[in-house]
């Protein structure tokens, strides 16, 4: 059976986005009025020192994921670099799937692995900034990894082919004490 290749895209204007719009929306329910040091901290934004960190968070959350996706991934490469990601360029994922792949599970697929680097990068985000939060959206990671791996896992169900042997009305093939036919 031959193979099937899914090709993902993910627009890192889009990842950097998500980064900032859940931190901005998790510091504001945070707000009680007198702490806006501390929220105004909790949200990431474009200033160098928040992009850098949020651009090196999703970069380790890609690289970790190509780590657990590794029997899947199209990879030749024998490089690899810690250059800090630019915000323009797009994150690629090519995997190599088993010819019964259910394609209908593609976007599924692309949509959890941007929820898992968006995760991923807010619970290093909040490591560093509120440390109450991280764990949350580190078992939301979790949670999105679990929804990649299910989505990878399913098959289209085989469809019978239809056998004929010679015209004698046996669309199965068995042959029972050279009779074909029944029981």
């Amino acid at each position: 059976m031959a193979r099937k290749t899914i090709k993902i895209t993910l627009h890192m204007s889009e990842l950097i986005y998500d980064v900032q719009n859940k931190t901005f929306l998790t510091g504001r329910s945070r707000s009680t009025g007198d702490n806006h040091e501390q929220v105004a901290n909790m949200q990431a934004n474009d200033d160098e020192e928040n992009s850098n960190q949020v651009l090196r968070s999703l970069g380790n959350a890609f690289a970790t994921l190509k780590t657990k996706l590794s029997e899947y991934l199209d990879e030749r490469g024998t490089t690899a670099s810690n250059k800090l990601l630019s915000s323009t360029s797009d994150l690629a994922l090519s995997l190599i799937m088993p010819g019964n792949f259910n394609q209908a599970t593609v976007d599924t697929i692309a949509s959890s692995v941007h929820q898992y680097l968006v995760h991923t990068s807010i619970c290093d985000w909040f490591t560093i900034t509120d440390k109450t939060d991280a764990e949350d959206y580190l078992g939301r990671a979790v949670q999105n990894l679990k929804q990649i791996r299910e989505a990878i896992n399913k098959r289209v169900r085989p469809v019978r082919a239809m056998v004929t042997n010679g015209g004698s009305g046996n669309s199965a093939g068995v042959v029972v004490d050279g009779e074909d036919g029944g029981f």
